[in-house]
């Protein structure tokens, strides 16, 4: 068995974590499979695979390695292609991690929209309303909602997700539509306890960014609960217009202090700081900025 098939048996059973359900994928025997995988791991000189009786996990070694060759046979099968003037059908799995609220919304729209064009690829979801560990979560891309913390991963800054301070349309009948920013410390407003600080609001005054304490008789951790409070009359709140999108097109709340909406929050597209991005995450990446761009979010 060639070299290539040893590395592609292992990338096999990374991702069916089962030697005999990698050696069914590839229509290899059990026996050529495990061959494969000692030699690998021979020649590595640690083990790569865990195995257990109902499953085969890689190891801290072995994941790290998975994902540095996964990337380099998808360039060598890349190249191969080219040098054949074949044009690139990209294919197989595609795991993606996002913020549960932003993946519902737009995460998984795009998803589906890329999927009719690329028949050959596979996605898998999966939410987190935390930064996540590209590797131990054995992720290709995680999009991540502002900014982005240390990290040795790359990144591509795909739309800035603007911010806006909003009520129902019963509570600005009641109390009045403030006009400036200042008109806040009237108002009831709807603080988010979950972050410190989250009494200090940010807007844009001639460009500069400017900020004003806030009070209200609501609080709440949990910006979902924040948005039913303000739908029911408690106050107005701030939050990313994506979020409440759906809320303004119902006619359940309104915007205000338009001309001084906070400063915009990044979205980024993430990925292991491999040499070259496999060619099925590059054409998702520049999808979905292309798409949310357009969205204007």
């Amino acid at each position: 068995m060639n070299r290539i098939s040893d590395l592609q048996a292992f990338i096999a059973i990374v991702e069916k974590t089962s030697l005999t359900m990698a050696a069914h994928q590839l229509g290899r025997s059990l026996q050529s499979v495990s061959r494969s995988l000692a030699a690998i791991e021979e020649d590595v000189g640690v083990e790569l695979i865990h195995r257990t009786t109902r499953r085969s996990s890689p190891t801290e070694a072995g994941l790290a390695y998975y994902h540095r060759l996964k990337t380099a046979l998808e360039d060598i099968e890349e190249a191969k292609l080219q040098a054949a003037h074949r044009r690139l059908e990209p294919s197989g799995l595609l795991r993606i991690s996002g913020p549960t609220g932003f993946a519902a919304l737009h995460l998984v729209p795009a998803t589906a929209a890329f999927l009719e064009l690329h028949p050959k690829i596979e996605v898998e979801v999966s939410t987190y309303d935390r930064y996540v560990d590209l590797v131990e979560d054995n992720l290709d891309l995680a999009v991540h909602v502002g900014p982005l913390p240390d990290s040795t991963a790359k990144a591509k800054r795909l739309a800035d997700l603007r911010r806006v301070f909003f009520a129902s349309p019963g509570y600005f009948a009641k109390y009045g539509r403030p006009k400036r920013p200042e008109d806040l410390s009237k108002h009831q407003c709807i603080v988010r306890t979950a972050r410190v600080g989250a009494d200090i609001w940010p807007f844009t005054v001639d460009g500069k960014v400017k900020t004003i304490k806030v009070t209200g008789r609501f609080r709440a951790n949990g910006a979902s609960v924040i948005n039913e409070a303000a739908i029911h009359g408690l106050g107005i709140a701030i939050a990313p217009l994506w979020h409440i999108r759906p809320l303004i097109d119902r006619g359940l709340v309104e915007l205000a202090l338009a001309r001084f909406s906070p400063p915009p929050i990044p979205v980024h597209a993430a990925w292991s700081g491999t040499r070259v991005l496999p060619a099925k995450t590059r054409m998702f990446v520049d999808f979905l900025s292309q798409r949310l761009k357009a969205k204007r979010l």
